[in-house]
């Protein structure tokens, strides 16, 4: 297909067009603060709402607009443990087969927890449990897979299961796969939507949330609180916590150089009508792969478009020429979608740890939450209500993720300029599997 992109194509997030972040305010900066919390996504949303309820006031800033980064572009897809460790089959090698097992346990209790948490803060975001597909790219990743499975139901029952090669269509219409893993314990959202009921929820429990708001640096006072300098002045907190994922900058330096930021790329499809969608995805769950350059994708909420995400490049691409690929990449996967055309293409930062695990702790008294490689709305959900109990001194047992040390690699600062070679490695290792894309494939 020559033009891939439908009339009135957009290059924004096909989830703004029912919650777009809000235009900064005009508040002004106070001149204190109970707690300060940079970053108003997922992480930072949710650490204030744990704080609010125990009666400490948060106020949010964030560079850009309330909700403006990967919390509300990502693609909605939610699982529990399922996310963890998806990029190294040694995990009980690199950390012990007891702390993994703590791990997947809480991962998995992460899940059943957001689900509570939606229903008690009464969150508007289209929730549904529907499960998740994994599809093996290849022979040699079923061992791979048959593992993932074990260590799940390890952790909390029978909830991950085997699909042999002969099952697929029951799940997607492709025959690109070679079995794969469903998952029971996951589901879907609209982010943008929970990123808004995120902000309504802090604001009910007290914290104030300013955009166009940069942190330009902190120090330490001798009684342990922080001056903060912003870019609307100075302000005083006694705590303080970094929340900013693959949009870190040079003020965090510390954390800056334990973050890889890396652009995801998705594409939202002209609208095809439920029964079309459906014709592909029966089961109207969400899905991924087990490739290095990898897919996920999922029906819209309303089950009439298709939306569909991937590392459409290494380097900063621009929107049509990703949206040409994660379109062709679509089509090569499920034929009978071509000819479909596409109606917004948008991009992201996530942002990855060294050993590609989540992290949650604190620094010199600075708490964070980061690091959600890739998988963020439980996580960072997760990660954000850890760090508020953190902070209060009120959990009852701290997170297993606050006991992994945050690595770094000597010499590096945040600028990830080994990316493309990455990405080059990583798609050889995918062609060295049998995966192919022929580049006319749309």
């Amino acid at each position: 297909m020559s033009d891939p992109f439908a009339p009135g194509f957009l290059e924004r997030p096909y989830w703004w067009e029912a919650a777009p972040p809000p235009p900064p305010g005009s508040l002004p900066l106070p001149d204190a603060a109970d707690a300060v919390i940079i970053g108003a996504g997922i992480a930072g949303l949710t650490t204030a709402i744990e704080l609010g309820r125990n009666g400490v006031r948060a106020l949010v800033l964030d560079r850009e607009a309330i909700g403006w980064g990967a919390s509300s572009r990502n693609g909605g897809a939610l699982s529990g443990a399922g996310s963890l460790g998806k990029s190294r089959s040694d995990l009980v090698e690199a950390f012990g087969k007891d702390f993994v097992a703590e791990l997947m346990e809480e991962g998995e209790q992460a899940f059943e927890d957001f689900e509570g948490f939606v229903a008690r803060e009464g969150l508007e975001c289209d929730y549904v449990r529907c499960g998740r597909f994994v599809g093996a790219h290849a022979p040699a990743a079923l061992d791979g897979l048959k593992r993932r499975i074990d260590l799940i139901n390890a952790a909390g029952g029978e909830e991950a299961f085997f699909v042999p090669r002969d099952r697929v269509g029951e799940e997607i219409a492709t025959d690109r796969y070679f079995g794969g893993m469903l998952l029971r314990r996951a589901g879907s959202l609209h982010p943008a939507k929970y990123v808004r009921s995120l902000a309504a929820a802090a604001e009910r429990l007290g914290a104030t949330l300013m955009g166009g708001v940069e942190m330009r640096g902190y120090r330490r006072e001798a009684d342990g609180g922080f001056v903060v300098e912003t870019s609307r002045g100075v302000l005083r907190t006694r705590r303080l916590m970094i929340a900013t994922n693959g949009y870190t900058g040079g003020a965090t330096p510390w954390h800056r150089r334990r973050l890889i930021p890396v652009a995801s790329y998705m594409i939202a499809t002209e609208e095809l009508g439920e029964e079309r969608v459906r014709q592909v995805m029966p089961q109207l769950r969400v899905y991924g792969d087990t490739k290095k350059v990898l897919y996920y994708f999922r029906p819209s909420p309303d089950h009439r478009r298709i939306l569909f995400g991937g590392r459409a490049s290494f380097v900063n691409a621009d929107l049509r020429a990703s949206g040409t690929t994660l379109h062709r990449y679509l089509t090569h996967l499920i034929p009978e979608l071509r000819g479909v055309r596409v109606s917004h293409s948008w991009k992201g930062n996530v942002a990855f740890a060294f050993d590609m695990m989540p992290h949650l702790g604190e620094h010199e008294g600075v708490h964070y939450a980061m690091a959600c490689n890739g998988s963020g709305v439980v996580t960072m959900t997760h990660l954000g209500t850890a760090t508020a109990r953190q902070m209060l001194g009120s959990a009852n047992k701290p997170s297993a993720f606050a006991r992994l040390p945050f690595p770094t690699r000597p010499l590096y600062t945040g600028h990830p300029w080994f990316l493309p070679v990455v990405g080059l490695s990583y798609q050889l290792k995918d062609r060295l599997d049998g995966w192919r894309v022929p580049k006319d494939a749309a």
